[in-house]
């Protein structure tokens, strides 16, 4: 007898729903099992942490908030999650069954890959990555692994959310548990434990050097000093170990750069220059490319092929002489009792094999079949086909079938309907009209439309600021998701030289201001060093202004007016003393050769710029 290796798990209903029927991997953070939605009689995987991770009193919260957020992502090569929850605390999720093989495997395998194949498997990669960075969400953990090339030819990414929630967490290295798999943590990773989506956009550069080199950069004894490595070192290009294209080469080095500042911005950038390059090259998408073996165990994920249950006996034939007829000489000796259990068995027979096999067949391979013909092949085999969802492929054609369930080969009571995703083709979309409109409005449209703006300015003497002046691509032109569209915007006049204008007449200051495009406000002061109407002083006193700005000017209004002492009558040096004093200056005109003052002009009381001469007569 050989012992077997009994997994808890299987066996069980989670939350009264998901059945769990098989153990498929076991992995540094969770346990995948394929299992079925007893609700909706779908066939799932479902992702079980492991124990320590709910040890931590905030993970399940973290947990369901991140798979809250991946649940939300629109994307048909994003790895859909239906559903969360937790059992016995334990932490799952519920998602969609991918059949096919990681990433890791077709690698592990064939040891790297062709321009063409690394680039139609890394450009899934990022629309994946594009539509999460839309939605505010991060990867954190992009790899090998977590890339799952369906035997549809998709290609779908997994685990979106996961590496964020488990950091919440105290989980160390030694307890089993890394946070990013080494080979693919960014620099800023591993100095600060910071991550955005040019920490994804790191990865995914890493992601197309190991395909195109079939290694990692970096390799070392430990984890700690591969992680050294990244924070210190320069990726290498991939043609330090294998001849590509230079191109290539360039576009693997600009997404892995130590800066995040010197990376694409995020997924959506890289993959503009990833579609860029392609086209430069002259490579065309090719078909995914298969594993011919059994495929091989990722680096961190353990593949655990469990027995399965052996299948039902089938009843043997009754030998002929069992149903013979008595024969024309009597056997007194048979009982009657014989010939019950016989008949018997014969119905137990029967109706063991109808609840066993009997009502069961196996799902044929509808992917890659128009909807009609998926239609027939499934009435074929006595099951019916209910078509449900629908997405774009850039492999299936509109109409053909992208993926079933339950998968090809799957054993399914008959007369079960299989869903059908059905292609709508290649997606494109149209770019709107855009000049003339606000950049506000602009940037809408393009979001709208699943498109990128990339915005430029532009002077412009006769459109208001803020206005669309060009585009490009040209309005009307069809192009792929997240396809970055040029806006020139303009940013009204150019602006033009503050002149200096202190110490100017005020009508030439304001000619001069009114002759380059500029207005002028205006303030009066008294002054006792510029002259009345003088220019005291501006603001702005230098640099540039938008035409139609105004510079603000200080103008002299003159010495300020004070009170002319009246020294009528008195001795004449004292009245120079008093009028000096009160900041005036003074003649003296002798008329009566007398010691005492006369008359004075302008008269004692009335006002008179401080500086100016009071004439004195004697």
């Amino acid at each position: 007898m050989t012992a077997t290796l009994a997994d808890p798990l299987v066996g069980a209903l989670l939350e009264g729903r998901y059945r769990v029927d098989a153990r498929i991997a076991r992995g540094g953070m969770a346990t995948v099992y394929r299992g079925l939605d007893e609700r909706l009689d779908r066939v799932v995987a479902i992702k079980v942490m492991h124990p320590g991770l709910a040890e931590e009193a905030d993970f399940l919260a973290r947990f369901t908030r991140e798979a809250k957020a991946a649940a939300r992502l629109s994307s048909g090569n994003v790895v859909s999650v239906f559903d969360q929850g937790s059992h016995d605390g334990l932490a799952f999720l519920v998602m969609e069954l991918v059949s096919g093989r990681t990433l890791r495997d077709v690698l592990a395998e064939r040891g790297r890959l062709s321009p063409a194949q690394a680039l139609s498997v890394l450009e899934p990669v990022l629309l994946a990555l594009t539509a999460a960075h839309r939605a505010g969400l991060v990867h954190r953990d992009v790899k090998p692994e977590n890339v799952l090339l369906g035997d549809d030819g998709s290609v779908k990414v997994a685990d979106f959310g996961l590496a964020r929630a488990v950091e919440a967490s105290s989980m160390t290295l030694t307890r089993g548990v890394l946070i990013g798999t080494v080979a693919y943590l960014a620099p800023e990773q591993v100095s600060s434990g910071s991550a955005d989506e040019r920490t994804d956009v790191y990865a995914a550069g890493l992601l197309l050097f190991e395909m195109l080199t079939g290694t990692v950069p970096y390799a070392g004894e430990t984890a700690v000093s591969v992680a050294y490595r990244h924070v210190h070192e320069d990726v290498p290009p991939p043609s330090s170990r294998v001849s590509v294209p230079p191109a290539l080469d360039a576009l693997t080095v600009r997404a892995t750069r130590r800066d995040p500042g010197a990376r694409p911005a995020d997924a959506g950038a890289f993959l503009a220059e990833l579609r860029d390059v392609r086209d430069d090259l002259g490579l065309t998408a090719v078909a995914i490319p298969a594993a011919t073996g059994s495929g091989a165990a990722g680096r961190h994920t353990v593949a655990v092929a469990l027995p399965e249950a052996p299948a039902p006996a089938m009843p043997g034939p009754v030998a002929p002489e069992a149903m013979a007829p008595a024969r024309t000489r009597r056997r007194r000796g048979v009982p009657v009792v014989l010939l019950t259990v016989l008949l018997l068995g014969l119905l137990a027979a029967g109706g063991g094999w109808w609840l066993g096999a009997g009502r069961y067949t196996t799902t044929p391979s509808l992917t890659g079949m128009t909807q009609a013909q998926a239609v027939a092949k499934a009435k074929q085999s006595g099951l019916s086909a209910a078509v449900g969802a629908r997405a774009y492929s850039e492999v299936i054609p509109a109409g053909s079938v992208i993926s079933q369930s339950p998968d090809a080969t799957d054993r399914i009571r008959k007369g079960t309907a299989v869903s059908l995703t059905t292609s709508l083709g290649k997606e494109r979309y149209d770019v709107p009209v855009l000049t003339g409109i606000t950049r506000q409005d602009a940037e809408d449209k393009l979001r709208a439309v699943e498109l990128m703006p990339a915005v430029r300015t532009r002077y412009s003497d006769r459109v208001k600021a803020g206005t669309v002046l060009s585009q490009s691509p040209a309005a009307g032109t069809s192009v792929r998701p997240a396809t970055p569209v040029t806006l020139v915007v303009s940013d009204g006049p150019a602006p033009v030289d503050i002149p200096s204008l202190v110490g100017s007449a005020l009508d030439r200051a304001r000619k001069r201001l009114a002759d380059i495009g500029l207005s002028m406000e205006m303030t009066r002061t008294f002054s006792e060093t510029v002259p009345k109407d003088g220019v005291i002083s501006q603001s702005p006193a230098t640099g540039r202004l938008p035409r139609g700005t105004a510079v603000k000017l200080t103008v002299s209004d003159g010495p300020p007016l004070v009170v002319v002492p009246n020294v009528d009558g008195m001795p004449v040096n004292a009245a120079q003393k008093v009028l000096k004093a009160a900041g005036f200056k003074v003649n003296v005109v002798n008329f009566f050769f007398r010691d005492t003052v006369f008359s004075q002009s302008p008269d004692g009381g009335k006002r008179a710029p401080k500086g100016s001469t009071v004439r004195l007569l004697r």
